[in-house]
């Protein structure tokens, strides 16, 4: 009895941690009627992709058009071919208008039939198709000249009677004011996320307004006076943090409602990017990439559109599932726990169901952001790893607060289990160094190792007594005689990949051409963009986690000057 009531006041104190901590939050004034002016349409479901041929099916697209059409106004297409022709037919039959769109930067030949079929698909669909925009976002890619881009909008415009624009990042507009004369309205892709020097969720919304008077501006100074869309705008939902900008839900909600009332003010039009979250996207654009949507890829909402939004608003159910995790290990180990007195066994069941919640959490999200079978089977691969692991430190630090003689078949697999680990943490750490700008920070996976070497510290620490002569080093806590001589230099290489990891992630930043331009100077560039580094919170939690990888490796005077406790 005195076991379970124990893990009853801690589930309790959990539990109250975890309700207030994911209380919904107030992001804004409601969405008007909840419905907005336009969303991107790109109706591909699970198992579909641009990128394999495999396009999305008409039935798709119906239902698609079908959910949206109490949430939009308008849908906003990128492409007339691939699959995407009967779109316009389920528009009309679902009362949706359309902002037209034709890819260019396929080739010649791929750019004549996009040309040809979106000035019939216009044609035959004027009650419907409202909006045309000829190429999205080409000069960026380098795709093809503006010339040659002009003549493609010269054309469209000759040949229909809507509307024709260009859609590209706000900064080509500038770069290539020629755009401006040639289109009927200006197409601006305002992501605050992805700027070279990205922007917190706090000055979003200023950041935008500062843009659209820097075009407003440049349409003055040439006579011309042309109503601006905002073509593309929004915040990932999850995924890596990039300097001041942090995915999450709340944020995403936060940003929408804000954007919404800011085009009123400036009386704008505006496209959120995007409908449905896109699994295909995370073959370029990792995680983040893949989660700009106000629909999952399962068609459910990530957020409300009106009234106050959560970020985890099915936490009940993780929380759950680790208590009864946690509570089976417990009933499958009472006779051993029972020895322990109230203290070391409340210090214990709190670890276990602490791990239980990293455990739960992390098959959670790693299988929410896992889209292809070889990612499911990581995500499935590092689960039980994590929970293998977690059985393993649960078991040394019962030993120690027991005392219990070290045991030698733990020992090893404990030490196997973090070589694993460390060495997995030193691939993660050199491929987040040079080539990080779309790959998430593993700080999910590396949990419950980091917190095993705290927890069998702090148990040392209640079992002072019986194990004076031990240091914060790795052969003691995991239980081990004698270090092994070669252990360290895994660490040694993973300790490299720190300043490697800070360098590139510098870097990354610095060789933005909107960050050139705005800090010319190499002494004046890099503070701003070290300080984007250092500000990443994702950046250092994954740091954390590594540096207590490496800690227990470094000589006992290095660990007496980060003034880590004797044990």
């Amino acid at each position: 009895m005195k076991i379970w009531l124990c893990l009853l006041f801690i589930t309790l104190v959990y539990g109250g941690a975890a309700w207030f901590t994911n209380q919904p939050q107030e992001v804004g004034a409601d969405v008007p009627a909840g419905k907005l002016k336009s969303l991107s349409f790109a109706p591909y479901h699970d198992g579909y992709s641009p990128i394999d041929n495999t396009f999305p099916l008409p039935e798709h697209i119906e239902g698609d058009v079908r959910l949206l059409a109490d949430k939009t106004h308008t849908i906003r297409t990128y492409s007339i071919l691939g699959g995407l022709e009967p779109t316009p037919g389920f528009a009309r039959q679902y009362g949706v208008e359309m902002i037209q769109g034709g890819w260019l930067g396929d080739g010649p030949d791929g750019n004549r039939k996009e040309i040809t079929a979106l000035i019939q698909s216009v044609n035959a669909n004027a009650d419907v198709v409202k909006r045309v925009i000829v190429g999205n976002e080409v000069l960026l890619r380098n795709d093809m000249t503006v010339e040659r881009l002009v003549a493609y909008i010269r054309e469209v415009k000759q040949a229909i009677k809507q509307p024709v624009s260009y859609a590209d990042v706000w900064s080509i507009y500038l770069k290539y004011p020629q755009l401006i004369k040639e289109v009927d309205f200006i197409t601006l892709h305002i992501l605050p996320y992805w700027e070279d020097e990205p922007v917190a969720i706090e000055n979003a919304l200023a950041h935008i307004d500062k843009i659209i008077l820097q075009v407003q501006a440049q349409m003055r100074r040439m006579g011309e006076n042309k109503p601006i869309l905002i073509g593309e705008s929004g915040w990932p939902a999850v995924g890596r943090q990039r300097g001041l900008a942090v995915p999450s839900v709340v944020n995403e909600a936060t940003f929408i409602r804000g954007l919404i009332r800011l085009a009123e003010h400036r009386q704008l039009d505006y496209n959120i990017v995007e409908a449905f979250n896109q699994a295909w996207k995370s073959h370029h654009e990792g995680v983040v990439g893949a989660n700009w949507g106000l629909f999952s890829t399962s068609r459910q909402a990530v957020f409300p559109l009106t009234g106050p939004v959560s970020e985890r608003p099915h936490w009940p159910f993780g929380f759950a599932a680790a208590v009864l995790l946690c509570a089976v290990v417990v009933a499958f180990n009472l006779h051993k726990l029972a020895v322990l007195p109230l203290p070391r066994l409340a210090a214990l069941l709190a670890l276990l169901l602490l791990m239980s919640l990293c455990l739960s959490h992390l098959a959670e999200f790693l299988w929410r952001t896992s889209y292809n079978t070889w990612q499911h089977s990581y995500a499935v691969s590092m689960v039980l790893a994590n929970a293998a692991l977690a059985a393993g430190v649960g078991r040394r630090c019962y030993d120690i607060l027991a005392k219990q003689p070290p045991a030698p078949v733990l020992a090893g697999g404990l030490r196997l289990g973090y070589l694993a680990f460390m060495g997995l943490a030193l691939y993660q750490s050199y491929i987040l160094a040079f080539n990080g700008r779309y790959i998430s920070f593993p700080v999910e996976q590396f949990t419950i190792p980091a917190l095993g070497i705290a927890a069998l510290w702090l148990c040392q620490q209640l079992n002072r007594p019986g194990l004076s002569g031990h240091k914060l080093a790795f052969a003691p806590l995991l239980g081990m005689v004698a270090r092994h001589p070669y252990d360290g230099n895994i660490a040694m290489l993973l300790a490299l990949g720190i300043p490697a990891l800070i360098f590139g992630e510098t870097a990354n930043f610095m060789s933005g051409g909107d960050f050139i331009q705005a800090h010319p100077q190499f002494w004046q560039a890099l503070p701003v963009a070290l300080g984007y580094t250092l500000y990443n919170q994702q950046l250092q939690l994954w740091l954390l986690c590594v540096l207590s990888l490496i800690v227990p490796f470094l000589p006992w005077r290095w660990q007496t000057a980060l003034a880590l406790p004797r044990a």
